[in-house]
């Protein structure tokens, strides 16, 4: 199928109240401003280096969330522009975008990466840290940064139930936190597990191979 026709089947599988952050990493430009024309807004990157040499080349109203691990000694080179930081791991990462923000007079939107998934290999804050981390923003210590949410990942497996409880993890600090002062965004839900997603709360997905196809394509 061709990607409008891939855009479209998400766009009518997903409730009017949920946000889709289309996953353009490792796509060429063209799938991007293809997408682009059929109103989408909002992309998401894994890289710094592959977002900073998209970005000159798009229209400017786009709204880039970097998606992947970033690097503290990278965020230099997106603080200019970037939109949403949706894998916020650490204090020290906060602190510096916090830093790299001021330095271009702007508010960075950050989403808490917390880590829900079983398996070693994915990134996040533990519940606690999440919690001690929010803490401290609201009490000023972060002031050109702004937390909008949560973002999880839930573990690559076929068991459903595994992915709901771990979800449902998710949404349950999300509304803790909320209580002490509101957040907008639950980033949860891929390309093989969003509807789940939805179904546990999530507000936002990042969805891409659905709309782009496998990665590593070229037209």
């Amino acid at each position: 199928m061709s990607i409008q026709e891939n855009y479209n089947i998400v766009k009518s599988r997903l409730p009017q109240h949920v946000e889709l952050v289309a996953v353009s990493k490792t796509h060429p430009v063209s799938a991007i401003q293809e997408v682009y024309d059929l109103g989408q807004r909002i992309f998401g990157e894994n890289k710094v280096q592959e977002l900073s040499e998209k970005y000159p080349l798009l229209p400017k109203d786009i709204q880039w969330h970097l998606i992947g691990h970033l690097q503290t000694n990278k965020v230099k080179f997106i603080a200019e522009f970037i939109d949403t930081i949706q894998s916020v791991d650490s204090e020290k990462l906060i602190r510096e975008i916090n830093k790299e923000a001021a330095k271009h007079n702007r508010t960075i939107k950050v989403l808490l990466q917390v880590k829900i998934a079983e398996e070693e290999t994915k990134f996040g804050l533990e519940t606690e840290e999440a919690k001690i981390l929010y803490q401290k923003y609201l009490s000023g210590e972060f002031p050109n940064i702004l937390i909008t949410g949560l973002m999880g990942m839930a573990t690559f497996t076929e068991d459903e139930n595994q992915i709901k409880k771990e979800f449902l993890n998710l949404k349950k600090l999300f509304d803790e936190l909320n209580q002490q002062q509101p957040l907008e965004t639950l980033s949860m839900g891929m390309s093989d597990d969003f509807p789940i997603a939805i179904e546990c709360g999530a507000n936002s997905v990042r969805v891409g191979s659905a709309i782009f196809g496998r990665r590593d394509y070229s037209n």
